[in-house]
């Protein structure tokens, strides 16, 4: 009868125990969602941006979204004042810096491994055929070995380029050039060869993929 009551009282605890854990692993899925939702508010739903100033980023790799967060939260990328374009704070303005700064390593990991598992959406845009057909021989001449798949494999953590926005791309081309924004030092000689005409044949040719 002894052994019966220990036993009894043991499992018990046991069971305490796991619901405690998964009332905590619903809480932090709570709060992740919550964070979701929050990103959705500028970036889309599951990071499929409609907006052409602000990128998709559903689809990136996980490695390349933790990289991007932890730059954001050092302040190592510029964090230029956006509006959130829906959701509750619409039109209240914020900046990645601040965002990426209240988030902890934990969360860091949940937003890219969810974002990381979505599908990237390409942007419906148009692009000039010509500028496109100049910018694939300069993104197979200088930028096919760090972006693969003619910059749409998430696969080289580097970002996806294939059809993301256009206006998203030519901004970050012209934070590079201004310095701005750091580049991988194995980018940056080649970056310093191409010209301004170059730059914009390559946006159009990402902004051609569809």
């Amino acid at each position: 009868m002894e052994m019966a009551q220990k036993h009894g009282r043991l499992t018990a605890l046991i069971c305490l125990a796991l619901a405690g854990l998964a009332f905590i692993g619903s809480a932090q899925a709570a709060d992740v969602n919550a964070l979701l939702d929050s990103c959705a508010s500028c970036h889309g739903k599951d990071g499929a941006s409609t907006e052409p100033d602000v990128p998709i980023i559903g689809g990136y790799s996980a490695v390349y979204l933790t990289d991007s967060l932890a730059n954001y939260k050092n302040k190592a990328r510029p964090c230029p004042k956006v509006k959130y374009s829906s959701g509750p704070h619409k039109g209240q303005e914020t900046d990645m810096c601040t965002l990426a700064g209240k988030l902890t390593d934990e969360e860091v990991k949940s937003i890219a491994a969810h974002l990381a598992a979505k599908p990237f959406v390409r942007a419906k845009q148009s692009a000039d055929a010509a500028k496109a057909a100049h910018g694939k021989q300069i993104q197979e001449a200088q930028c096919a070995k760090c972006h693969d798949q003619g910059g749409a494999s998430p696969d080289d953590d580097a970002g996806i380029l294939a059809g993301q926005w256009m206006p998203y791309i030519r901004h970050t081309f012209e934070e590079f050039s201004s310095g701005a924004r750091p580049m991988p030092k194995k980018m940056k000689p080649k970056f310093e060869k191409i010209s301004a005409e170059d730059i914009d044949a390559l946006v159009n040719y990402f902004g051609s993929f569809k």
